[in-house]
């Protein structure tokens, strides 16, 4: 049975946890993304509300720092009518020596509904979900260096949204892309949504050598990587997970993978840019591609709070 061999799905095949892109069918990949196309016009509300989440209560949980993921989800969830609670970390129970089960045991007696969970340590939302009540959804936002989901689920509403269609398009996933979660939740879910060729671009110090059994092409050099593409997903070099030199440094590294208007034109003319924040001018991406007509990267943030919207609402409406 698909539930036993996923933990994100109920034994009806319904999301009921959303902790990774990888493994999810592309039914419920696909119906995150319809639903999500329900709340992208909330925003031009007047009254930026809908009820679906009212009376329940979600638990923003971040033990790693975070403003635009923790925003917009705070946002979705206000959105949708739910009460939100932000756990101080740095003052919580777990700074103070308490186990991090305990403090889900100690939140889920105060009626928590959703948890959304970022952590340093890969694994941790799944060990929460593992441990949670069958009533209550946990949601990962971002562990470790394994996964964002609901990052790459907003990254393929962004595509899908320009693009339309994923059966055609070649995507390069630009930069360091060992230390990326959002690389890997990426992935999984343009091989499973039908993307024609989905390919990793970077040094060879920042690309695990363990890829090909993922679906990708791996290029090594940028004007190799993106020649042709339709879509350029750029990552931020990730220096605070790096553990020695990487790099001879930033500067080096910007003369060989930064994305400039020049080598920008080695993709498609109608080619989009992604970056999925916090930007680095001059390192990875430079500032006239960031504020050219090619970069989607702000309507990217404006589709998060709705794909986040939609994964809320989804696991919530489900019973494990």
């Amino acid at each position: 049975m698909l539930y036993k061999r996923n933990p994100q799905l109920n034994k009806n095949g319904e999301l009921i946890h959303l902790l990774s892109t990888e493994g999810l069918p592309r039914d419920i990949l696909t119906h995150i993304l319809n639903t999500a196309d329900n709340f992208v016009s909330v925003n031009d509300r007047e009254v930026k509300k809908v009820p679906l989440l009212r009376g329940k209560s979600v638990f923003n949980l971040f033990f790693e720092n975070s403003t635009r993921t923790r925003t917009t989800f705070e946002i979705a969830a206000k959105r949708l009518s739910a009460d939100v609670f932000n756990l101080d970390i740095a003052r919580s129970s777990t700074a103070k020596g308490e186990t991090l089960l305990d403090t889900i045991d100690n939140l889920s007696a105060m009626a928590a509904d959703i948890f959304v969970v970022r952590h340093s340590e890969s694994g941790a939302p799944y060990l929460i979900a593992q441990h949670v009540a069958p009533h209550v959804h946990v949601v990962n936002a971002g562990d470790g260096r394994h996964a964002h989901p609901t990052q790459g689920l907003l990254d393929m509403y962004t595509i899908r949204h320009y693009k339309k269609d994923f059966s055609n398009l070649t995507v390069a996933i630009v930069g360091d892309v060992l230390h990326s979660r959002v690389a890997r939740s990426d992935i999984h879910a343009l091989t499973t949504l039908g993307c024609a060729e989905v390919r990793v671009v970077g040094p060879r110090t920042l690309v695990p050598a363990d890829l090909s059994h993922m679906g990708v092409r791996v290029f090594y050099t940028l004007e190799e990587g993106i020649q042709g593409c339709d879509v350029v997903i750029t990552l931020r070099l990730q220096n605070e997970r790096m553990s020695g030199a990487l790099l001879p440094s930033s500067q080096e590294y910007f003369k060989s993978f930064g994305l400039t208007p020049e080598k920008l034109r080695l993709a498609k003319p109608d080619a989009i840019v992604m970056h999925p924040g916090p930007i680095n001018r001059g390192v990875e991406i430079d500032s006239a591609v960031v504020d050219g007509p090619q970069a989607v990267i702000l309507p990217q943030v404006t589709f998060g709070i709705a794909v986040r919207m939609a994964v809320m609402s989804i696991v919530a409406g489900n019973e494990a």
